[in-house]
């Protein structure tokens, strides 16, 4: 490119007082320092926007405050960074997570020599005390990155993935407002669909944050559940009028096994009542997803045999053996 590339890079807060400075720290010693940091305060009741304005004074990066009058959740405070982003690249970043110094000079070099619309990298589980890498696949096009996030391989987590900001404005691409959970999938999938080239570069930028090994388990409420299945549906109707619709074939199904797949980490037999009940379309499809470690799909297996007891055996050894150990 001619000139230096501007990154918009998206930060919502809320109530993020006690690890905002976790977040703050490490953009500013990002050593790539043509950026745009919009923090969107989604109306946060605790100090964080006062922490936001004094990091405001003292850095030199191009620094956007915009606070909502009231809570709306991650999905409109996303949108509301969108809307505001001046970038030529958008990247996000949670409040609670920090990002490697070299995130952006080096995702952002790899796009620009190779004109890629999205860079991939992978990641780090961050406990308290120590961390873990975390890999993420390598995909060489837009299909092959939809495919291994709908078999479950790659993760579709933002913060994954640095963006050309073109494809956002041209095809109109938002998060859905109060539907805050899933909304990465939803847009991930709508952003590769329309994207022509992608790289992946093989660098762990970004950490993670845990507070404890229990955080790794997750109580889906029956709103967590509805969300989800609002972005869940939007990616079925999107993938069925796109260029990728004659590829899918069940895809769609192993889709719905990984997204619920977190309510048999638990040792709550409620929560496997939840699974049976929720896309029971796709518990047919259970052993099928052959990329899928043989554990795993057994565990699926079990759940839909009802077998509670075997998941909740699982749950006892995985959970507090191997989490509760390695990852103090």
């Amino acid at each position: 490119m001619d000139k230096k590339a501007l990154v918009s890079i998206i930060v919502p807060v809320y109530n993020a007082e006690k690890t905002l400075y976790i977040c703050l720290d490490s953009l500013e010693e990002q050593t790539y320092k043509d950026l745009q940091i919009i923090f969107v305060n989604d109306s946060s009741t605790d100090n964080s926007l006062n922490v936001l304005n004094q990091f405001k004074e003292r850095t030199s990066y191009q620094v956007e405050i915009i606070s909502h009058e009231r809570n709306r959740g991650v999905a409109a405070a996303r949108n509301t960074g969108l809307d505001r982003a001046q970038g030529d690249y958008i990247y996000f970043v949670d409040a609670d997570d920090a990002i490697d110094k070299n995130t952006i000079a080096e995702s952002l070099k790899l796009a620009t020599s190779e004109n890629l619309d999205i860079v991939g990298f992978s990641w780090y589980l961050t406990f308290e005390k120590n961390e873990r890498k975390m890999h993420q696949p390598s995909f060489d096009s837009p299909f092959d990155a939809i495919e291994k996030m709908m078999r479950g391989t790659m993760r579709w987590n933002l913060w994954l993935f640095l963006f050309k900001s073109s494809i956002f404005q041209n095809y109109g691409i938002r998060f859905i407002e109060g539907k805050n959970m899933g909304e990465d999938l939803m847009v991930a999938i709508k952003l590769f669909c329309n994207s022509e080239k992608v790289g992946y570069l093989d660098r762990h930028f970004y950490h993670y944050g845990q507070s404890n090994a229990s955080s790794l388990t997750k109580t889906y409420s029956d709103s967590h559940i509805e969300q989800v299945t609002a972005n869940v549906n939007e990616v079925e109707k999107f993938l069925k009028s796109s260029i990728f619709s004659n590829k899918i074939g069940n895809l769609m199904n192993y889709l719905k096994l990984n997204i619920k797949l977190p309510l048999l980490i638990s040792e709550k037999t409620t929560q496997y009542t939840k699974w049976l009940n929720w896309f029971p379309e796709a518990n047919s499809f259970v052993m099928e997803n052959k990329t899928l470690p043989l554990r795993t799909r057994l565990l699926q297996l079990a759940a839909v045999k009802k077998q509670f007891w075997l998941v909740k055996l699982y749950n006892k050894v995985v959970l507090r053996l191997v989490y509760g150990v390695l990852y103090k």
